[in-house]
């Protein structure tokens, strides 16, 4: 069984990406420029936003935060965007999710510049991802992929099941699976809480990708001998075997799953730190004019 460490490989990106981004620079081209808009002080978001303003920092990257209340406007925010996008110095603009229910996240989504919306969730760039154009793929879909990609995992027609179908990790992973390509050109089942036999498709998979945030939900019963496990999953849990008094947990039931794998991620330093490091990637993309 091996680790798909993605802690280590999202280390090893930034260091690549740290090298062209200086490059970048003694040939006289402009330092990348990423900026967040945090609305709100949720602890996990608060947690996310400082990491990519760390891992900007670590890479050469200029990165701005913009803080606004809880209580601020639609209105207001979509201002905010606005000024970021007609910013012709900043390439890339991420606004952390989940917002206040009182703003339309879809409208704040939408609003982004396509040429900046370095996070994928823009229509535009969903499109051309599904057409298989030159887009910002979403983060965390492309992090898995470059995963797979990196660890030589075998994908062409092999079986991929999907569990769970947000338009952050489920839906793209489908499509980035099924394309003709490496990673890719497999046999993609996206798979959902009104799936029949879920237990019974999931012993199917040779690929097994993991997203609808339930800990521990994937037992070694229903995972195939030899298969490949993405676990994105990751929810707080309480414990009194850690001085916080919480655990982080992923969607599978780690110890008694990765016995049977050829390939496992582990929650955390799995999947979560390539998120960021395609963040940098798309804003890198973004800052050379490479897809717009």
């Amino acid at each position: 069984m091996i680790i798909l460490d993605g802690k280590k490989t999202s280390n090893d990106i930034k260091e690549e990406i740290a090298v062209e981004v200086a490059q970048l620079i003694a040939s006289g081209g402009k330092k990348p420029h990423l900026a967040a808009i945090l609305v709100g002080n949720d602890g996990a978001s608060e947690t996310y936003v400082s990491a990519k303003v760390k891992a900007c920092e670590k890479v050469g990257f200029n990165s701005t935060l913009v803080r606004l209340e809880d209580t601020v406007s639609e209105e207001e925010l979509l201002a905010q965007v606005e000024k970021i996008n007609q910013n012709a110095d900043i390439d890339g603009l991420i606004v952390q999710l989940p917002l206040p229910k009182h703003i339309d996240e879809m409208k704040v989504t939408e609003a982004i510049f396509p040429q900046k919306d370095v996070d994928g969730f823009h229509p535009a760039n969903v499109g051309r991802m599904a057409l298989n154009l030159p887009t910002f793929l979403p983060a965390t879909p492309a992090g898995i992929i470059e995963l797979l990609e990196r660890y030589k995992v075998e994908t062409s027609g092999k079986h991929c099941v999907v569990i769970g179908r947000s338009h952050i990790v489920g839906s793209p992973m489908s499509i980035l699976m099924a394309r003709n390509s490496y990673p890719g050109n497999a046999t993609v089942t996206l798979t959902h809480s009104r799936t029949q036999n879920l237990k019974e498709i999931c012993q199917t998979a040779d690929i097994l990708i993991v997203a609808l945030g339930k800990p521990e939900f994937v037992t070694a019963d229903m995972v195939k001998e030899g298969a490949c496990v993405v676990d994105v999953g990751i929810t707080r849990v309480k414990s009194d075997k850690t001085k916080s008094g919480w655990k982080l947990k992923g969607d599978v039931a780690y110890d008694e799953v990765a016995e049977k794998c050829s390939f496992i991620t582990p929650v955390p330093g799995g999947v979560g730190p390539m998120t960021i490091a395609i963040l940098l990637k798309n804003t890198l993309l973004s800052s050379k004019r490479e897809i717009y």
